[in-house]
């Protein structure tokens, strides 16, 4: 017997969501165990460009990815995490504006909340990284409402990497004026800009990135939310803590000369069992899945 459709209303479940009191976190993940770990702490996920580059292709985030292999990265997720909001960064639409609807329309049949589109050029960069180059304002609007002709319920996120200060406010404005559900404007550089922005963007909700070692600020969510952010994304909080983590670990098995280390009184090292179980709350949430007729 259904007892309803999880797959039913993804993107109205993230929009209803952002348009609540307080500012939305969505958790960067680069693959399956770094979501799974996500997943025990948060019920929103952020498929992270920059983490999704690093961990599939081992390359930086700079143009690399192939639209085939993020949908089924997306897939598998919704596979395991069947409640999380998923929001998708699809980065330029992969250059042509058909691809983009066609991944678009991808991955709303797989059961994604939202997807960011961005409105740089070949080669693209990381949003926090110098040397960005961005279409004509025109030329992304088109590309822009192509994507939102596309979509049924999927939130779409218009996102602009403009770095010149009048072009940051009159390209926020004019995304704004679209039928995008949220707008980002990547690499802000302080408080003050944020409060520029959210200004010129009126009710249209707004998103934030937060990436270690970025251009933007360190602020809490309830320094977001007294800005007006709606959204906050961590893009790599997962993806930097585990290349840490790995790196230590592995130094620390050399000057052991190859011993594990034991548990200690102040620390449990990650074992069988540990990981594991983890693993089995990813079937669980399966099974509970195909019970509601997903």
């Amino acid at each position: 017997m259904r007892h309803g459709n999880l797959h039913d209303g993804y993107g109205q479940r993230l929009r209803e969501q952002i348009t609540a009191p307080g500012t939305t976190p969505l958790i960067g993940v680069y693959d399956m165990y770094s979501a799974s770990i996500a997943a025990e702490h948060y019920d929103g996920m952020f498929v992270s460009g920059f983490g999704f580059a690093a961990s599939y292709y081992g390359l930086p985030d700079i143009g690399f990815i192939a639209w085939p292999d993020m949908v089924a990265f997306v897939e598998r997720l919704r596979g395991a995490f069947p409640r999380h909001h998923l929001l998708v960064d699809i980065d330029d639409g992969y250059v042509d504006p058909e691809v983009a609807c066609h991944v678009v329309r991808r991955l709303e049949r797989i059961g994604a909340s939202g997807i960011i589109l961005e409105d740089q050029k070949r080669p693209r960069r990381c949003g926090h990284a110098d040397g960005k180059q961005i279409l004509p304002l025109d030329e992304y609007l088109e590309k822009l409402d192509k994507v939102l002709a596309a979509r049924t319920d999927l939130v779409v996120v218009a996102r602009t990497d403009a770095t010149e200060e009048a072009d940051i406010l009159r390209r926020a404005e004019a995304l704004a004026a679209t039928d995008a559900d949220v707008v980002l404007v990547d690499g802000v550089r302080s408080e003050e800009w944020i409060r520029r922005i959210r200004r010129v963007v009126g009710d249209k909700p707004l998103l934030f990135n937060q990436i270690g070692g970025g251009k933007s600020p360190r602020l809490s969510l309830s320094e977001l939310g007294a800005l007006g952010v709606d959204v906050a994304i961590y893009s790599t909080p997962c993806l930097f803590a585990a290349h840490r983590a790995m790196d230590e670990a592995l130094a620390g098995l050399k000057v052991a000369d190859g011993r594990l280390p034991a548990d200690t009184t102040d620390r449990q090292e990650i074992g069988v069992r540990e990981s594991t179980e983890l693993l089995e709350r990813n079937i669980a949430r399966s099974h509970a899945r195909e019970e509601v007729g997903v």
